[in-house]
């Protein structure tokens, strides 16, 4: 659940590098130690260091301790849960997660779209009782290397974080949406967002590294600006909405419209509930992994007419070809930035913050097992 940003974040303090390999390899062996199948484990770790290996480290590895390891200590997400299906209608369906790893259930509803997808020509997959799922561009993507455009849309359960422009009381999630379609080879098409300004990760992750946030990320009860990241958990300032000024009610009404699609249609937590908590203002208090919903769709094109492929290509070469007005900086769409630093980081390793490397060592101790090696040394 995240929002692309097409500038690399800056490192909290101090950085190591790993071979990305080792990295999945030893975050899997962590959450297998917290009772997760090894299949599952792999597939989730792939999906928890994405945020690091494509540069969204407000969605990576800083979050194994501070969401995910507590949520499967506590028992509010369940590692050895089996989905349910609901129901089956063919080219639609109504799972419940029952409170499994979103890092892995997420990407098997997509996969279970796209099989639906090759036989009906699009495959909608709607889940409740879920847990947050990281970044929801990882899991749309897979529809993507299928030949598919991929569609991930999630609410935030029973969580309330921002409130509706000119309201005093949250009502709503960061309820990121994804969508993910072929391009050009190696750079799919991935818009991955948040429908407040950011979500609560970036300002997490600045508060971290000691940075101010800017303008437009965070307002106090009477909508004045809050550059101070740590006010949003001290409850003193919430998220605002993607837009300035009356054009916040095409952010919020976008994040109502995945509250629609993703929790009301498959009967998840709701934000805008009576007895939803987290009405006071400022930092959630539901935990993250509080019944969510989502919607994992599959659209096949090339199930509908032939050419799909090569018109992605061409239409998104000519957005490549868009005059720039800086020279410096060719346009690009949303993606590309992620596939160039992913690449970059498969060849000479993955940044990690300092601090977040040492929080892994600490878990990979405790479950037995070694950190990745550090490149060049610590």
């Amino acid at each position: 659940m995240t929002r692309t940003d097409t500038a690399p974040q800056a490192p909290e303090r101090s950085e190591v590098r790993v071979n990305h390999a080792d990295l999945l390899a030893c975050t899997a062996r962590v959450l297998t130690a917290h009772g997760l199948a090894p299949d599952r484990a792999e597939a989730a770790a792939a999906a928890l260091c994405h945020g690091d290996l494509t540069g969204v480290r407000s969605h990576g590895l800083a979050n194994l301790e501070r969401v995910y390891l507590p949520a499967l200590r506590s028992g509010r997400i369940d590692p050895a849960a089996e989905p349910d299906v609901v129901s089956d209608l063919g080219a639609c369906l109504l799972v419940d997660a029952r409170r499994a790893l979103g890092l892995w259930q997420a990407g098997t509803a997509v996969d279970l779209a796209v099989a639906r997808a090759r036989r009906h020509g699009a495959g909608l997959v709607w889940v409740r009782g879920a847990t947050h799922f990281g970044c929801a561009g990882h899991h749309a993507a897979r529809a993507a290397d299928h030949g598919m455009v991929g569609i991930v849309a999630a609410n935030c359960g029973r969580q309330r974080i921002a409130p509706p422009p000119g309201g005093l009381r949250p009502l709503l999630g960061t309820n990121p949406l994804s969508v993910a379609a072929p391009a050009l080879p190696g750079h799919p098409f991935v818009l991955d967002m948040s429908t407040t300004a950011v979500p609560t990760g970036r300002v997490r992750e600045a508060a971290r590294a000691g940075r101010a946030v800017p303008e437009g990320w965070l307002a106090d009860d009477l909508g004045r600006p809050v550059t101070d990241p740590a006010a949003f958990d001290r409850g003193e300032a919430h998220l605002r909405w993607l837009g300035q000024g009356d054009g916040a009610y095409k952010g919020f009404g976008l994040g109502l419209a995945v509250e629609v699609l993703a929790a009301l249609v498959p009967g998840a937590g709701l934000g805008p509930w009576p007895d939803s908590p987290g009405a006071g203002g400022g930092a959630p208090a539901a935990p993250a992994d509080d019944d969510i919903g989502f919607l994992a769709a599959a659209l096949a094109p090339e199930a509908l007419r032939p050419g799909f492929a090569a018109d992605a290509a061409t239409m998104f070469a000519e957005v490549l070809a868009c005059p720039p007005a800086d020279p410096g900086a060719p346009v690009r769409y949303p993606g590309w930035h992620e596939a160039e630093r992913a690449a970059a980081h498969r060849r000479g390793g993955v940044p990690l913050a300092e601090a977040v490397y040492r929080e892994l060592a600490a878990a990979a101790e405790a479950a037995g097992t070694v950190p990745p090696a550090v490149i060049g040394g610590m």
